[in-house]
């Protein structure tokens, strides 16, 4: 029967039809499948960087953008949309896992996800690559590193120590940078380490500047750069000046009083004025 050209044409049409209707109702049913097994608990995240924090016995995670979280800390960003990729609180971020209502009460006392958000961005864990956190620790020590080397001065020479010297100093103490603490909160630790090691002063410059150039134009702009005016007195048109500065800003206002003078005006150095540990802060 089968040698009859029209009848081996209808049986392979019809073999063809068969297959491709299992084919179909496989499919069809697979579709189905996986849309009743998808956790309805989950959500997808991407390129994200994930602050981990344990409580109850339990583990906590929030999804976070790159390079956010430690702008957050440092208080360089303050809206937490810009460092939240979703105001969730997380078992898993990887798997997307979202925490039980339940859990979230247990250890954190409420359900309120905005203010456990706030809780576990100010005191988790970045998680980050071994290199990562590697780089991330270079660029921490330079800037505490840096903020050291603005606000504090050698007290035999009076002149502020180069950031390089400060960083060998630090890893000299083996100062172990936290990177879940702010820059700020940790120059000032940093200080009272190095003291124990090198002559080094939390302190003001006072500074004494004649310009006989220029003088109310000057005046002007370097009142932005000092911390305080001890006195202010003219000559006929030359103006003498005494101040005090923060360290850091030396450098800027002794270019400043060389340009706006055109090399008329001169700087001395009278002194520090030491800042004693009740009124040491950061600015």
């Amino acid at each position: 029967m089968l040698h009859n050209p029209r009848i081996f044409v209808m049986s392979s049409a019809l073999l063809f039809y068969l297959l491709f209707l299992f084919y179909a109702t496989t499919l069809i049913a697979h579709t189905k499948m996986s849309k009743i097994f998808t956790p309805t608990n989950q959500i997808r995240l991407t390129n994200v960087a994930v602050v981990r924090m344990k409580k109850g016995g339990k583990r906590f995670e929030i999804a976070c953008y790159k390079n956010k979280v430690v702008s957050w800390r440092n208080k360089v960003e303050t809206d937490l949309d810009e460092v939240l990729q979703a105001r969730t609180v997380f078992t898993n971020v990887s798997k997307g896992q979202v925490a039980k209502k339940e859990d979230l009460l247990a250890s954190f006392g409420t359900e309120d996800q905005n203010v456990i958000c706030q809780e576990i961005l100010a005191k988790g864990e970045l998680q980050v690559s071994e290199k990562e956190r590697h780089v991330q620790q270079d660029s921490m020590l330079k800037e505490i590193a840096t903020m050291v080397s603005d606000k504090c001065v050698n007290p035999e020479t009076k002149r502020p120590y180069p950031v390089t010297m400060i960083e060998k100093a630090m890893k000299d103490i083996h100062f172990s940078v936290k990177p879940n603490r702010n820059c700020k909160q940790q120059t000032l630790e940093v200080i009272k380490m190095l003291k124990t090691q090198m002559p080094i002063e939390r302190a003001h410059m006072r500074l004494k500047i004649t310009a006989s150039k220029e003088g109310r134009k000057l005046k002007e702009k370097l009142v932005k750069l000092c911390t305080s005016i001890e006195s202010e007195e003219w000559e006929d048109s030359t103006l003498i000046m005494v101040c005090l500065i923060d360290p850091g800003n030396f450098r800027e206002i002794d270019d400043l009083v060389r340009s706006e003078t055109r090399g008329q005006g001169h700087m001395d150095l009278l002194n520090l004025k030491e800042v004693t540990e009740g009124e040491e802060t950061v600015e």
